[in-house]
């Protein structure tokens, strides 16, 4: 049951055309390495590219209905191969930043926008998502429930959080920024914390403010041979432009799930009301939120 994702980290080609020969050619390719997913970077139908101006941006956007999307998911089909295929969504009154999943048949399985909009940089020109979804997704090593965060959705133990608890155990991350200690040490604690994999796919060097180092966290922090943790990092890609393929062993996965302390077994939700509450207080206060 080794489930095989693939993170495309591709350089941007240019116009939406471009952008999506590039990607179906990107698909074809994993399939020949025997993906079971293919996961794209953060906005590929653009190459993360956000205008400024409205009526650039409103130009640039595709419907999440329209063909783009539409020819991943008939591809996926084609490849008996599930495809993530992100894109900058027409959406009124801004445009969002979203994924759709389909499963290996090209069926939609899984629609997500961006909640945690970088409001303080180039993102202030979209509008956020508004749920976290959980699906399961039909692959050809069996049924996976998957959840998905975008880039700086990663920065709020939330997000994963309540993917966790809808019972996601694969999440996938589109990305497009530096992946540095840090960031990567968020990730792994999303899957640390939530004993859930993450699969998150980067622009490469060359990109600007992206350097690669896509990575794949299996979510199995401990095995049986030894007290202390394991690494549950199953793959980092370099910085260089590449399909780079990692596996996560699905029944090692559900094994461990199903026996040790993270997650929801041993949470106290009644303690938990001041992390729903909206009040805000310094030093966290910014001009530039928005509700």
């Amino acid at each position: 049951m080794e489930l095989k994702i693939a993170l495309l980290q591709l350089l941007p080609r240019g116009d939406t055309a471009a952008q999506e020969a590039a990607g179906i050619d990107a698909c074809r390719r994993a399939k020949a390495l025997g993906a079971d997913i293919a996961l794209f970077p953060e906005m590929w139908s653009c190459g993360y590219e956000i205008p400024q101006r409205p009526d650039e941006l409103g130009a640039m956007a595709v419907d999440a209905d329209g063909a783009f999307v539409r020819r991943f998911g008939t591809l996926a089909g084609e490849l008996d191969m599930a495809v993530a295929v992100t894109f900058l969504e027409r959406h009124d009154p801004l445009p969002r930043n979203s994924v759709v999943v389909f499963d290996r048949h090209g069926q939609e399985v899984l629609r997500y926008s961006k909640v945690h909009t970088c409001d303080f940089g180039d993102e202030r020109m979209l509008s956020h998502g508004g749920d976290f979804p959980v699906a399961a997704l039909d692959t050809a090593v069996g049924r996976v429930m998957i959840g998905c965060m975008i880039c700086y959705d990663r920065e709020f133990p939330e997000s994963a959080r309540i993917l966790m608890l809808r019972g996601a155990e694969v999440l996938l991350v589109p990305n497009a920024c530096p992946m540095e200690i840090n960031r990567l040490s968020e990730l792994r604690a999303r899957a640390y914390e939530n004993m859930v994999a993450v699969a998150t796919c980067n622009y490469p060097e060359g990109k600007p403010d992206c350097n690669g180092r896509s990575t794949l966290f299996d979510g199995v922090a401990y095995d049986r041979t030894s007290p202390l943790s394991r690494d549950m990092l199953v793959l980092e890609a370099p910085g260089d432009e590449g399909i780079y393929l990692g596996g996560i062993d699905l029944d090692a996965l559900r094994r461990f799930r199903a026996s040790e302390v993270h997650g929801n077994a041993y949470r106290r939700p009644e303690l938990y009301s001041p992390l729903v509450s909206d009040e805000k207080h310094a030093p966290f206060l910014r001009d530039d939120f928005r509700p």
